[in-house]
């Protein structure tokens, strides 16, 4: 009897631990979305400046002279002094509901609101005034991969409200892993990363005429790009082009239907490269009134930002997105014939998002895994010629400005003293939780 009790205990024990083993902790990021309505008379009513505040969820970066722009997104602007890089200070914030683009021309920045586009003077950075609008140009949209639609018949917004909610749970370690889509069970498929999402002139963009001054830069998730008199922006399937001749009066002038699943735009000498969920397509953009389709240098589906130097075009695609796709890589184009782009080299990389170029250097982000830096002189070994990778930081999307760099991610922003491409020295953080004051 004592040795069958005996052997019970041991039974029941070996259970236990098998019981333990077999359960795993298991942390997961909840995507919820709520559907709200908002009329139009609301969102225009809310757009004001207010004091500098806290970075929350840093999207698109933009910067024109020594002020930088960061948009929080779908909620506004968080306008910067970046007169030293090393010390950079808040002075306002603009509140602009339906945020998620921005654009800079002389003393008037573009800005979207939902299907709104705004004009503001900027002349005094620290009280931006509205000074046009033109009204619902913009049909659709999404943020964190909620949707938003117009509804003419009501003159008001249908959109999502996102909120993010992390669980722990206990799963079966002998189960395949769910993937973490972060999806809750209210939310929808969405098919564009747009939410941290990102305008794309760069110092190779060709110099634009007309009033008001010079334009700034921004990154490569751009979807707003200024060149020549005319601001372009493109939504999921289409280029709108707004005459901004004069610079406080933007002008809806005309529509250019471009195919599903549009993302960012770059333009380029007299071309435009515009990404997309399935390729890149390239437009001659010699007559900027009216650009015209050449080519489209195809992939699988996956979110693709583009820029360009001479005669190769540098595109990352990456998965983990609602664009789909299951590569994460970075290809190298030869645009050489423009009607016939051909893939030079594909590079396996993490998760890579934006990048930059200031040839020869590639600055690559990576998301979670960081910022890669690149000597690409030789297209056919550009992975042999890692000059630095920075860890321990989110990499969503750069600006090179030659003597420094500008990198955003989801933990704030960066700025690094570039000079030296093989010795990126970190100037200034603005963390996000904490306002440059």
């Amino acid at each position: 009897m004592e040795t069958m009790l005996r052997t019970a205990g041991i039974l029941l024990i070996a259970l236990s631990v098998w019981s333990c083993n077999d359960n795993c902790t298991e942390t997961r990021v909840r995507r919820n979305m709520t559907p709200v309505t908002i009329s139009l008379l609301e969102v225009r009513k809310d757009l004001r400046t207010e004091a500098p505040r806290a970075l929350e969820h840093p999207g698109k970066i933009y910067v024109r002279d020594k002020y930088l722009f960061i948009n929080e997104v779908a909620e506004g602007l968080h306008i910067i002094d970046n007169s030293d890089p090393a010390n950079p200070r808040s002075v306002a914030f603009v509140k602009i509901p339906g945020n998620g683009d921005m654009a800079v021309r002389g003393n008037i920045l573009y800005a979207d609101s939902y299907s709104d586009l705004v004009a503001l003077d900027i002349t005094d950075p620290k009280n931006p005034k509205e000074v046009s609008r033109v009204e619902e140009v913009f049909r659709s949209g999404q943020f964190d991969g909620g949707t938003w639609n117009y509804n003419p018949s009501i003159r008001a917004i249908n959109a999502q409200k996102v909120t993010f909610v992390t669980e722990t749970i206990q799963t079966n370690c002998e189960d395949n892993p769910t993937p973490n889509w972060g999806w809750g069970w209210n939310s929808v498929f969405a098919m564009a990363d747009a939410s941290f999402f990102r305008s794309a002139n760069t110092s190779s963009a060709a110099p634009t005429s007309g009033g008001g001054g010079g334009d700034g830069q921004g990154g490569s998730m751009a979807r707003f790009a200024l060149y020549d008199k005319y601001l372009y922006t493109v939504g999921q399937n289409e280029l709108n082009l707004f005459d901004v001749s004069t610079p406080t009066k933007p002008a809806f002038f005309s529509t250019v239907q471009l195919g599903w699943g549009i993302e960012t735009i770059f333009p380029y000498k007299d071309k435009l490269f515009i990404g997309s969920t399935t390729g890149m397509h390239i437009y001659d953009n010699s007559n900027p009134a009216k650009p015209e389709r050449l080519s489209i240098f195809q992939h699988g589906r996956a979110c693709d930002p583009v820029v360009v130097h001479d005669d190769v075009a540098y595109v990352t695609i990456r998965t983990g997105t609602f664009c789909g796709g299951t590569q994460n890589q970075l290809d190298l184009v030869d645009i050489r014939d423009l009607n016939r782009p051909q893939l030079i080299k594909s590079y396996q990389m993490q998760n890579p998002h934006g990048l930059g170029i200031d040839f020869p250097t590639l600055y690559l982000c990576e998301g979670e895994h960081g910022l890669k830096v690149f000597d690409a002189k030789d297209p056919f070994n550009v992975d042999s010629h890692l000059l630095s990778h920075f860890q321990k930081m989110d990499a969503y999307d750069v600006i090179p400005l030659g003597k420094t760099l500008m990198m955003i991610g989801k933990d704030g922003l960066y700025q690094f003293d570039a000079s030296d491409s093989k010795n990126l020295r970190q100037l200034s953080k603005i963390p996000v939780g904490s306002p440059a004051i």
